[in-house]
């Protein structure tokens, strides 16, 4: 444990003692939320940042423990664990390292070396190894063995050969070497396979693509990866000053390691043959997969790290509040589907119009929308932007104007993940009498009220604001965006009496049980009126209770202090300040000027630190404060509805969908999101554009240049920038160390600020819906 919490304090940036302490908080089933919000004492301010990198190297470093003990006691049973390979394996830091040390005693099918070394050949590898000046014939000939395969002398030098091959191949530190050589030093290069051109045609920018293997970034690594899986690209590590016919770099590092020089002796000959095939045929392919699985994994962590930003980012946007709410699910031969959910988001209407093709009722669908928004009372509309949203946007447009006295609003939501919640059992249970297509409405007028309640509903997955979430680790993808979902509801905290359960399991401390159960305690007792009311509800314990009770929100009952997220467990500070004070806890709430005048250090005791007494302070100031920003819309230019009335130069309103790393998508009202490039964000050098954007985000952009039968749109938030004029020094700053083949083959075209290939290179399999 000493070493596993050193080693994370090393990474973060603090003392053992913290991580200890957090560790110690993990292990008896503390949540992440709860330790960062109530706990700062024990941990020393320990943020959810640094708690959630340290919960996920606890678990690799405690896996690593595992595998180090297992490999320990593996090799002292077959008797070979000498002092020195003990310290190796004790201090080796990382899954690879343990694993090149343990190769030599890893139990492993019967090989070629090991059927010499059967046949007594390891005496005549030994001979000809020690002492080049022999003459491998005439010392093979003693060693003829017929009977175990080995019936001349050819024979006997190719299995002598194979027990050095293997030997040499298991030389942890030569591994090491190697791997760290071409780490450096290789090139990844990916080339189409013969044929494969058309079928292949979206992996064209990698048909002949060579770059440094150290720089390779995320969302291109996957992009070969997947070319390969498809049978359209092949893959492999080269070096950039290979010589046809000359020894290899790393034969000449095996050489060496091993001892093996050439002066023209008798064995020098066949011992570097020995060495080619060492390379050739033991290490060359193992390392290269070995590497290859290494950027595979930095690369999927880069990209489940890039999905998670944007979840937290949309999960986090600003929610409409709560209004009466409209929703429009477009479509066009099966119609638009109509919702109207009340402030609560319970379901009040429904209905189905045909506005567009080929029914063409528009006039009746103004008139039946109309009826239902007088009849609710609606105050926003929501359409989703899928198939037909800028036609039925048109449509709402027009009902705003036949309505101007309601003073409706009218937006246009992501859609995304709506269909998977409509056929999901949650939707069934909580809709079992409504038509599937109906709920795909619901939820679009529901998360348009509050994303976060109505989001959480969805795998996240399926939300679409990822780059190639199906390609990456799924468990490893599902923890970390569990993770940000659960963060991101307690951070807000919850209405314990309006909460679906979908959200109140995310609550810390609960599951998907508990959460039903106080659904259910609720339903049948009436709402909750105080905070301890929840230790009635059917196994929820006292540990649970602690873990979830601060995040829950009672918002007019009968403690004050239940609306906000001051912690059950430091009521009686609470009390105490107030006596103190002379102040009544009701009159404390909301009184900034008197809260701020407090010194803090006033009211610390054994029981209560200075970091719990502000956050106490600072929640009586604002209680129950939505971390949410505020409300704001996008305004889509009327007239601008498909990619055919698109112009270069046009500067456009829209909404930002997605943030990867080589840029952000921005939804401009024309069904296809347009790219602004990295290079494009702003007239300073980016090196990371979720510094600068973030999902939700509303922004003005530039078209550059539209790609109508691709569907491509490039976009600049750089509003100076000229559709065809060269790119600015940004852009040839991001570009220049992932230059390729292909690249250096189209330089003039890559050097146009308005070239799709410049501008789409890094954007090939975008985000999956």
């Amino acid at each position: 444990m000493d070493r596993i919490s050193s080693r994370i304090a090393e990474e973060l940036g603090v003392r053992s003692q913290q991580v200890n302490a957090a560790i110690a908080l993990l292990d008896e089933g503390s949540t992440v939320p709860f330790i960062a919000r109530y706990r700062k004492e024990v941990t020393d301010s320990l943020d959810d940042t640094q708690l959630r990198h340290l919960e996920e190297r606890l678990r690799y470093l405690r896996e690593l423990e595992e595998r180090r003990s297992s490999i320990l006691s593996s090799i002292e049973e077959q008797g070979k664990l000498t002092a020195e390979l003990r310290t190796a394996i004790t201090t080796a830091d990382t899954k690879t390292r343990l694993e090149d040390l343990y190769l030599p005693y890893k139990p492993k099918r019967r090989t070629k070396g090991q059927i010499a070394l059967e046949a007594g050949l390891g005496e005549l590898a030994d001979q000809l190894f020690n002492d080049p000046n022999l003459d491998p014939e005439q010392q093979a000939i003693s060693f003829i063995n017929p009977e175990q395969g080995f019936a001349d002398s050819k024979a006997v030098l190719e299995g002598a050969k194979y027990i050095l091959m293997e030997r040499f191949a298991e030389d942890a530190e030569l591994l090491a070497q190697l791997r760290a050589f071409l780490q450096q030093e290789a090139l990844f290069s990916a080339s189409v396979i013969t044929g494969k051109e058309h079928e292949g045609a979206k992996f064209s920018d990698y048909f002949s693509h060579q770059e440094p293997f150290k720089s390779v970034p995320s969302h291109r690594a996957l992009a070969v990866f997947r070319g390969r899986n498809e049978g359209i690209l092949t893959a492999k590590l080269v070096l950039p000053d290979e010589v046809p016919g000359a020894m290899h770099p790393c034969e000449m590092m095996v050489a060496q390691q091993v001892g093996i020089t050439n002066q023209a002796r008798p064995a020098d000959a066949w011992l570097a043959e020995v060495v080619r095939w060492t390379w050739r045929i033991k290490l060359a392919t193992h390392l290269e997969t070995d590497l290859f699985n290494e950027l595979r994994e930095q690369a999927e962590t880069e990209a489940i790290n890039v999905f998670a930003r944007n979840l937290h980012d949309l999960l986090l946007a600003a929610p409409a509040g709560p209004r009466c709410t409209l929703g429009l699910d477009p479509g066009i031969r099966t119609g638009c589907k109509v919702a109207v959910v009340d402030k609560t988001g319970k379901l009040l209407d429904t209905t189905t119009i045909y506005p567009h093709e080929p029914r063409r009722q528009w006039q009746e669908s103004l008139v039946e929308l109309a009826k239902l928004c007088k009849k609710h009372a609606v105050e926003l509309i929501a359409i989703g932007n899928g198939t037909a949203s800028r036609e039925t946007d048109k449509l709402a447009g027009e009902l705003l104007k036949l309505l101007p006295e309601l003073k409706m609003k009218k937006i246009t939501v992501s859609e995304a993940g709506a269909s998977v919640y409509s056929a999901s059992e949650l939707a069934a249970k909580e809709f079992p009498e409504l038509d599937v297509s109906l709920r795909g409405a619901v939820s679009i007028a529901r998360r348009l009220q509050d994303p976060l309640a109505e989001l959480v509903k969805i795998d996240p997955k399926s939300i679409g604001v990822g780059q190639y979430q199906h390609d990456v680790s799924q468990v490893q993808l599902a923890r970390s965006l569990d993770a940000v979902v659960e963060d991101c509801v307690n951070s807000v905290g919850v209405d314990v009496n309006t909460a679906s359960a979908a959200l109140l399991t995310r609550v810390s401390g609960l599951n998907s049980t508990l959460a039903h159960n106080i659904v259910n305690y609720r339903d049948e007792h009436g709402a909750f009126v105080d905070r301890s009311g929840l230790k009635k509800v059917p196994r929820l314990g006292a540990k649970t209770f602690e873990l979830s009770a601060g995040f829950l929100r009672v918002m007019d009952g009968n403690n004050p202090l239940d609306r906000s997220g001051v912690h059950p467990e430091t009521y009686p500070l609470v009390k105490k300040i107030a006596q103190d004070t002379g102040r009544d806890i009701r009159s404390l709430i909301g009184d900034s000027a008197f809260l701020h005048s407090l010194d803090p250090q006033r009211f610390t005791d054994e029981h209560f630190g200075l970091p719990t007494v502000t956050d106490i302070l600072a929640e009586l100031d604002k209680p129950g404060r939505d971390p949410r920003p505020e409300f704001k819309t996008a305004e889509f230019q009327d007239g601008v509805e498909e990619l055919k009335d698109l112009v270069p130069g046009m500067i456009l309103q829209g909404v930002i969908t997605n943030v990867t790393n080589f840029g952000a998508f921005v939804d401009i009202g024309v069904h296809q999101d347009g790219l602004v490039h990295i290079s494009a964000l702003s007239e300073q050098f980016v090196k990371d554009p979720h510094t600068l954007v973030k999902a939700g985000d509303i922004v003005q952009v530039k078209v550059m240049e539209v790609e109508i039968e691709r569907k491509r749109i490039a976009l600049s938030m750089r509003l100076s920038d000229q559709p065809g004029a060269s790119s600015a020094p940004n852009q040839r700053r991001t570009e220049r160390p992932q230059q390729t083949t292909t690249a250096k083959k189209n330089t003039a075209a890559s050097q146009q600020q308005g070239s799709m290939a410049a501008l789409f290179a890094n954007a090939k399999q975008l985000k999956k819906k």
